[in-house]
């Protein structure tokens, strides 16, 4: 089974906001899933993101791939963690 770490579309018309989930990637976007592992508001100013970077690094291992805005938001989460923790 072939998994995926991507966005899930919520929200109302012209006001998008999105899950990040896990799951196959023979499902449709908004469908089936394994697990939501965080969030992402486009809209909103500043951090407008929330990941859960355990189960992101935990599924990158077993193999998921990421698709590229999910990929940018853990590169973000990441650096963010290195300069909470050097602080």
């Amino acid at each position: 089974m072939a998994v995926s770490i991507r966005l899930r579309r919520e929200g109302t018309t012209k006001r998008p906001f999105y899950r990040i989930a896990v799951a196959d990637q023979r499902s449709p976007r908004d469908g089936r899933f394994i697990e939501l592992i965080g969030t992402y508001d486009p809209k909103k100013q500043g951090e407008n993101f929330t990941l859960d970077l355990a189960r992101a690094d935990y599924w990158l291992g077993v193999g998921a791939q990421p698709s590229e805005t999910v990929r940018s938001i853990i590169k973000k989460v990441r650096v963010k963690a290195k300069e909470t923790a050097a602080a």
